[in-house]
């Protein structure tokens, strides 16, 4: 029972931290208000979630865990992942979880490192992708709009922008929480589908009362960001995520769309772009899987001695 409510927790802490992935971006254009960019997050976060599993089995196969260790990877990923929303830094739920699910892997020596190498390398490749994508997304749809009329293209660009938010809050659901959800799933304690429903309103609770402080650094932090630019990253975002969502990758959407982010700001050159902001989210990508993997790592031999 403790597990669950645990994965309950985390999965309010992914609210908590992602509602910048799928609508910061127009949040913070002025395109929706944080009530509308909710709702649309409560509606396909769950339809994400209810639709894919390749990830969430992909995370479950990561190491042989049972109900206690289980509740030692929560623990340490959803303490990671508040604490990164405290200090406004979009931190990737992924490399939490997936930290501490190897620290306890590796401490009980049930850790698969294959199906690890296949995922550290989809984290490198989709924020790579994603920014690659965004330039060329970007300098099409330039050329295209230029020979619009402007109040045609400022309302066409504002309804591709939600969509493309739509698109990101799907693979929220499909990729981010069955990733969290994945452990609990795995080791016998809920039902994939009851694992759902709990996880995609305890997720939507995280973004109702806790999720607009991610929305500001994402959305206003990075660089200065119109329609044009803000639709250009999220969709690169939002594709690049769908494609390793159907390979089973567990990648980081918010990895993505840092990585959209950066190539639209590059198109406007360097000093568009805070480095400064930039190198704290990279060197978070960096420490965070590491510390969760050592926390769990001795958390997993501590019970082990205990008992």
């Amino acid at each position: 029972m403790l597990s669950e409510v645990v994965a309950s927790i985390i999965a309010f802490s992914i609210g908590s931290n992602n509602t910048s992935n799928a609508f910061g971006v127009s949040v913070g254009c002025g395109v929706l208000s944080f009530r509308s960019a909710l709702i649309l997050i409560g509606v396909f976060v769950t339809l994400g979630s209810l639709t894919q599993r390749k990830v969430m089995e992909t995370v479950g196969s990561i190491a042989h865990l049972n109900g206690e260790l289980v509740l030692i990877v929560l623990v340490v990923s959803a303490v990671m992942i508040v604490l990164a929303n405290v200090k406004k830094l979009p931190v990737s739920s992924h490399q939490a979880i997936i930290g501490s699910i190897v620290g306890a892997g590796v401490a009980t020596g049930s850790a698969r490192f294959g199906i690890l190498a296949s995922i550290v390398l989809s984290w490198v490749l989709s924020p790579a992708g994603a920014l690659l994508l965004a330039i060329l997304i970007y300098s099409a749809l330039e050329k295209v709009v230029s020979e619009l009329p402007v109040f045609s293209v400022e309302r066409l660009l504002y309804l591709m922008l939600i969509l493309s938010g739509v698109l990101v809050a799907y693979n929220t659901g499909a990729n981010e929480l069955a990733a969290a959800l994945a452990p609990v799933v795995s080791a016998g304690m809920l039902p994939p589908l009851e694992a759902t429903l709990i996880g995609s309103a305890s997720l939507f609770a995280g973004a109702a009362l806790l999720g607009g402080r991610v929305v500001e650094t994402v959305g206003k932090g990075i660089t200065n960001l119109d329609p044009l630019s803000g639709f250009s990253a999220q969709l690169s975002a939002g594709i690049t995520v769908l494609l390793f969502t159907f390979l089973g990758m567990p990648v980081s959407t918010t990895y993505c769309l840092v990585g959209g982010i950066v190539g639209v700001g590059l198109l406007k050159g360097v000093r568009a772009v805070r480095v400064n902001l930039i190198k704290r989210i990279v060197s978070m990508w960096v420490v965070a899987p590491l510390l969760a993997f050592s926390a769990s790592y001795l958390l997993t031999i501590a019970l082990t001695v205990w008992t």
